[in-house]
């Protein structure tokens, strides 16, 4: 194994007397894709909040980058990007004074932070749209804009939550690249979706989460190999539910049925 980007050990984070995470172990080299999955509630945004400093109290050891998160979260937060699944931007500013916020907070200079954002917007289409509120741009354009705003500071880690939601057929194309081009400039990528297929043809090695636990790690090839083979849609539901989901389909479509 080459050098460590983010390393977990027994990580452990309960609310209240609910146990979110139960004794993870992870190890994640430099200059990978690790596709991080498993059903909701399985504590994948937990650990995501915890790598990103967001979540200073767990049991456990963790370090990203060489830090310790609950010891120094602004150092973290300096060298990593990361887009959350649900983000609020700041709907009355603009996408220039946006990005010239989020800029100036990871210490860029003005000029190198405006030739960065243009040269990022352009190829997501959005370089006229640098005047527009925020308020104004769909679901997609705001993705677009999150998706700048954490790069440019050229992190060593990219921590992506659902990056593809609301995006179109060729802006989905253009990030999964994006992804693959990070990894081969040495960045690390921790990309955590729903996406199976994405996530079977991108990852580099792929960790399935399910009630708080890690219940498979490898490359695809590996998981195909313990699990008889099948897509990764395939292999997630096999390790992560009871089965039977087409007899839960026919359930749900005779419930439209009932007449009482």
């Amino acid at each position: 194994m080459g050098e460590v980007a983010i390393e977990l050990t027994g990580l452990r984070k309960s609310f209240g007397s609910r146990t979110v995470l139960d004794g993870i172990d992870l190890a994640v080299e430099r200059g990978t894709i690790l596709g991080y999955i498993g059903p909701n509630g399985a504590g994948k945004s937990t650990t995501v909040k915890i790598l990103c400093g967001l979540m200073p109290e767990f049991a456990g050891e963790v370090r990203v980058l060489g830090l310790d998160p609950r010891a120094d979260p602004v150092a973290v937060k300096r060298r990593i990007g990361y887009v959350p699944e649900n983000a609020l931007l700041f709907e009355q500013l603009t996408v220039a004074e946006f990005l010239l916020l989020t800029g100036r907070l990871h210490g860029l200079e003005d000029g190198l932070l405006k030739r960065r954002a243009e040269r990022f917007l352009e190829p997501f289409e959005l370089a006229d749209r640098l005047g527009a509120r925020i308020s104004t741009l769909s679901k997609g354009m705001r993705q677009k804009v999150l998706l700048t705003s954490a790069l440019l500071h050229d992190p060593e880690l990219v921590v992506l939550d659902e990056p593809l939601s609301g995006l179109d057929v060729n802006a989905t194309i253009l990030v999964k690249e994006l992804i693959r081009a990070l990894a081969k400039a040495g960045k690390t990528v921790f990309y955590c979706s729903h996406v199976m297929d994405v996530v079977e043809r991108v990852c580099d090695r792929i960790a399935i989460l399910d009630g708080g636990k890690l219940v498979a790690l490898g490359t695809f090839e590996e998981l195909q190999r313990a699990q008889g083979g099948g897509s990764l849609e395939r292999i997630f539901a096999q390790l992560t539910s009871e089965g039977g989901q087409a007899e839960k389909a026919l359930a749900l479509l005779e419930a439209l049925r009932a007449t009482t």
